[in-house]
């Protein structure tokens, strides 16, 4: 509910501040002393556009405040959602600056005109004729209908089934996708698999391969050059292994009394015997090694095959060919595994659809029992304002698959005049029609559904009388479960305010202009005030009566 609206510098209104309470308040006023002016800045906060031309002083920002309390309205989630500090005290603030330029906060946090938009259509139902009202939306039709079915939980677990088929449908869209783009792929992705099997590669082989052909290559020269150094350092006459034996033993005496030459030779010891392995393995690697060119030329294919790959896959090890393989292969699994899983997607789908299939047809049932009864209550409530030839029907048409709000659609047809045809509200009724078809719906559901501060402007125009005190009753009744803000000129209407406020011209201090001003009236202005409206200004004695006992009747 809004607690407070503080405006100050826009239009002829240099500052003024309403305080709202639960029930049912009352603007009243005379014409032109800004009664409209006050729902304008009330729209600024709401989202609507911003102009600077609309400043009282140009040469100061405007400022527009209103405080809110949001206890009711399940909105923790939307400031999450919009990164916005939560508390369930709201304060929305606009600022428009002398060159135009507009901002916006929600509790002190920087926010855009969207959010503002969807804050006010959660907050305020602002009703002006000629407004295109929630009455001629679809959603609140159903939810009206729902509200008085009392079937609340039914349409939470519909909601709830409907988004599961929903995020169903677009996981298996996504398969089906998949699948498609796998069986272009799949043929092709075999091939490579294939030829990685044939393969068969092995971690480490190139290096092993690479070196067998060097070998391989060289086998000759190897063969002749490891015989000749071998038979240099120990077959030969003067073998170098033998003269290195030879200065040992000759050492060996002299090193025996002296530490520094017995650490020399030790040295020169551990040379020799290092020596005579290189002989032995250079003898074993010159055994080992063989001229055989059918083996050399298996090892060239094989590693032709691997330098074909690598160029192929653009990488330039077999580690990093093996890592393509296991991912290629894994691949080949996952369009395995991808049938399985459509074929589980469209089984769960069947499974969810029948379920949403059968809540639909509750929600159904409970529509349309209510739905007679309902259209016959607001033609009964529209009768009693001076619409005796109105009538409602809620017209019901099977979707062709479920949708976001059960199986139906749902349209309120309406006719205004005896013999009318039927249409929808918006094409039919005119704006004060609507206005008053507004206020009689939603006095219906008044205790089966939230809904956020009704504000009407000007709801009773064309209306006295009789007419207007039963119009009066159904406002006061609606304010029994929520907040009602209405603009009027009707004295019958005025009376029922539980706080009653009167917007009237004043002249600024420098008297070069008029001001708007605003102020609650206690009782005895209240009567006053009545009076003014049921006769002339001063009121006679007579209306001064009438208004007493409108008031306190």
């Amino acid at each position: 509910m809004i607690q407070r609206l503080h405006i100050r510098n826009y239009a002829i209104i240099e500052e003024l501040q309403l305080d709202f309470a639960e029930g049912l308040s009352i603007i009243t006023g005379e014409t032109g002393a800004g009664k409209s002016i006050v729902l304008g800045a009330l729209s600024l906060i709401l989202g609507g556009r911003a102009d600077g031309k609309t400043l009282f002083d140009t040469g100061k920002k405007c400022i527009i405040e209103g405080r809110f309390n949001i206890s009711a309205y399940n909105l923790k989630a939307f400031f999450e959602e919009q990164d916005l500090d939560y508390d369930t005290e709201l304060i929305i603030r606009r600022e428009i600056t002398p060159s135009g330029k507009s901002r916006a906060f929600v509790n002190d946090t920087p926010a855009n005109l969207k959010v503002l938009q969807q804050l006010g259509n959660t907050l305020i139902d602002l009703h002006q004729q000629f407004d295109t009202l929630y009455i001629n939306n679809a959603e609140f039709q159903l939810e009206l209908l729902d509200a008085l079915a009392r079937q609340r939980d039914a349409v939470a677990v519909y909601r709830k089934q409907y988004a599961t088929l929903q995020a169903n449908r677009r996981r298996l869209n996504q398969l089906n996708e998949e699948a498609a783009q796998a069986r272009r792929e799949q043929e092709f992705i075999e091939f490579q698999v294939n030829e990685f099997d044939e393969a068969a590669l092995l971690a480490g082989e190139q290096e092993e391969l690479e070196g067998e052909r060097h070998r391989l290559s060289n086998a000759d020269e190897i063969k002749q050059l490891t015989n000749g150094v071998f038979h240099y350092l120990s077959e030969d006459d003067n073998a170098v292994t033998d003269q290195l034996l030879s200065i040992g033993h000759k050492l060996l005496p002299l090193a025996a009394g002296d530490p520094k030459l017995k650490d020399i030779y030790d040295r020169f010891e551990g040379i020799r015997l290092e020596l005579d392995e290189v002989a032995s393995d250079l003898e074993a690697f010159g055994d080992d090694t063989e001229v055989n060119p059918e083996r050399l030329e298996e090892v060239e294919e094989r590693i032709n095959l691997i330098y074909r790959l690598q160029n192929k896959h653009s990488v330039t090890s077999v580690g990093e060919l093996l890592a393509i393989y296991e991912e290629l292969s894994g691949r080949l699994g996952h369009f395995a595994d991808l049938g399985g899983e459509i074929e589980k997607l469209t089984a769960e789908q069947k499974t969810i659809t029948e379920a949403l299939q059968k809540s639909g047809l509750q929600l159904r049932k409970g529509r349309k029992k209510v739905a007679p009864q309902f259209g016959k209550q607001v033609q009964e409530q529209l009768a009693e304002l001076s619409m005796e030839n109105a009538q409602l029907v809620v017209d019901f048409k099977e979707l062709a698959e479920p949708g976001p709000h059960g199986l139906d659609d749902v349209q309120f047809l309406f006719s205004a005049n005896k013999g009318g045809r039927l249409q929808t509200i918006k094409a039919a009724a005119s704006g004060g029609e609507m206005s008053r078809l507004a206020l009689v719906t939603k006095s219906l559901v008044a205790s089966a559904m939230e809904l956020p501060t009704l504000i009407f402007d000007e709801i009773d125009s064309g209306v006295s009388g009789d007419v207007a005190q039963k119009m009066g009753k159904i406002l006061t009744d609606l304010s029994q479960h929520h907040q009602v803000v209405v603009i009027t000129h009707s004295p019958q209407v005025a009376s029922r305010a539980d706080r009653h406020y009167f917007v009237y011209k004043q002249d600024h201090d420098d008297a070069a202009r008029t001001i708007t001003k605003v102020r609650e009236l206690n009782q005895e202005e209240r009567i006053r005030s009545i009076a003014v409206m049921l006769s002339q200004n001063p009121p006679s004695d007579g209306a001064l009566e009438n208004a007493r006992e409108l008031v306190e009747g």
